[in-house]
């Protein structure tokens, strides 16, 4: 049972938080067309050139998370990716009644929560990795820097 707990289910967790992923990944390949229309349906200009690094976040992220490799810095850009596409692309605000089920902003709704439900489980991904405290720790070497530290690094003297 300790196995379950300690080693299989913290897997098995990080499986689920990213398994839509790869397949939103080929669902962009085989409905190529689609995913360029609603790629350029944001605001955001460029948007069919995002497309391209939307789709490589998608297929690197995913098992670097399951894997552990780096998985804190790629939970905090795959996280960044879905409050950002959840912005961009489910703003459910913008349509009339959208808690209407005969919204067109209905789902729009259940996605955005459903984009902000993964980045609280990428979060916990995160922590778990010690991701939090490795970058507060780089924070404090570079604000501890002194000017002798400085001056050395090659940085003019007195900034």
């Amino acid at each position: 049972m300790e196995w379950l707990i300690n080693d299989a289910l913290p897997v098995l967790a990080r499986i689920f938080i990213v398994w839509i992923f790869p397949f939103s990944f080929i669902d962009k390949i085989i409905n190529h067309e689609a995913a360029v229309k609603q790629a350029s349906s944001s605001w955001l200009p460029g948007g069919a050139a995002l497309l391209y690094p939307a789709m490589a976040v998608e297929l690197l992220t995913p098992p670097m998370i399951v894997f552990g490799f780096y998985d804190g810095i790629a939970a905090f850009v795959l996280a960044g990716y879905c409050a950002i596409t959840a912005l961009l692309f489910h703003n459910f605000w913008s349509y009339p009644r959208f808690w209407s089920s005969d919204s067109e902003g209905n789902p729009h709704v259940w996605d955005f929560f459903k984009n902000f439900g993964l980045v609280g489980g990428l979060i916990f991904v995160m922590l778990a990795s010690g991701f939090f405290q490795s970058a507060e720790k780089e924070i404090e070497e570079v604000t501890m820097l002194t000017p002798e530290v400085l001056t050395v690094a090659g940085a003019p003297e007195g900034r």
